[in-house]
């Protein structure tokens, strides 16, 4: 198989183009680097086809060129930060809506057999937790609504123009290579950070609020089963991408003191607009048509996390970013 992978020197993006190369496929990634980075990229050995092009993922004489022989696209380009969208919400739907409809798009001219597309759970505001995957209740945030506009398109192309697109909604991905200095860091990155520095990690609002922390190989084992299922399984379909558990900030603290051994102190802050209160993913339909499984349990990652970090403390990489000689 031969993929595009748009935000491929991402965080999750990364990981995902290490697996499909890893098992023989050959790998476009279309990046603008605005916040991957080539050294995510790391990895990537002589013998593996991987092609790096830096460019606009809404670039469409560039995508109608990356995609003239690829069998299927992943689209993981975003600005993924709610507090960014309120900021700026017309560069972050320039760069989370319009350039999904280009892609879409180019994939249905270029007649692709698959088109992945990375959502959010942000998508499900403050539904009751676990709530049915394919609702789009009240929405808090110009990023939640960018995204469940996307996943509306994702459903219209698949009726219209039978473009076989399926979307997978992301919960609080979590893992090595996640950058805790970025500011679209996730908590988990930032406590980290904090508690490998023997700082106080700070926690807007009571710490009740609760999260489906996702290691990344879950993300990846699902973005895997969902490009090799029978289109009649997938196309059209939106699919929560988690584990399923709901777990407080101020559990992932403790969680933090117990790995480390080392208290660890809170600082308590005003909780922010268009956060979530509670977050969990439905995972029954993915479990029982795809067979998706949880590979790694949220304390398990964290504890791997971890260990990356210390490494990287130190200057050395962990196992899974082993540098070597670029071939691109």
């Amino acid at each position: 198989m031969k993929a595009l992978v748009t935000g491929g020197a991402g965080f999750i993006g990364s990981h995902l183009v290490e697996a499909l190369c890893r098992r023989g496929d050959d790998v476009v990634v279309l990046d603008d680097l605005s916040s991957g980075t080539l050294d995510n990229l790391a990895w990537c050995a002589p013998s593996n086809d991987l092609e790096f092009v830096q460019g606009d993922a809404g670039d469409d004489r560039l995508l109608k060129q990356l995609l003239e022989d690829c069998d299927c696209a992943f689209h993981l380009a975003a600005l993924p930060s709610v507090q960014q969208s309120i900021i700026a919400p017309l560069e972050s739907n320039r760069r989370n809506l319009e350039t999904t409809l280009h892609l879409f798009l180019a994939a249905r001219d270029a007649k692709l057999r698959r088109v992945v597309f990375a959502s959010s759970s942000s998508v499900h505001g403050d539904a009751n937790a676990g709530a049915k995957e394919e609702a789009c209740p009240q929405l808090l945030s110009p990023y939640a609504v960018q995204k469940c506009a996307a996943e509306q398109y994702a459903q219209l192309f698949y009726r219209l123009y039978a473009l076989p697109v399926v979307t997978l909604r992301y919960f609080n991905v979590f893992g090595p290579r996640q950058d805790y200095d970025s500011p679209y860091a996730g908590v988990v990155a930032r406590f980290c950070k904090a508690v490998l520095n023997s700082r106080p990690v700070t926690i807007y609002g009571d710490g009740q609020q609760s999260r489906d922390f996702t290691y990344i190989d879950n993300v990846i084992s699902a973005n895997l089963i969902v490009a090799a299922a029978p289109t009649e399984k997938i196309a059209g379909r939106i699919f929560d991408c988690a584990t399923g558990t709901s777990v407080s900030v101020l559990q992932l603290a403790q969680a933090l003191a117990e790995l480390t051994g080392e208290p660890v102190a809170e600082c308590l802050e005003a909780g922010r607009v268009g956060d979530i209160r509670d977050s969990r993913a439905n995972i029954a339909a993915i479990e029982r048509e795809l067979g998706y499984r949880v590979l790694v349990s949220w304390k398990a990652g964290l504890q791997r996390t971890l260990d990356s970090y210390r490494l990287q403390a130190t200057g050395m990489d962990s196992p899974a970013c082993a540098t070597v000689a670029r071939p691109f």
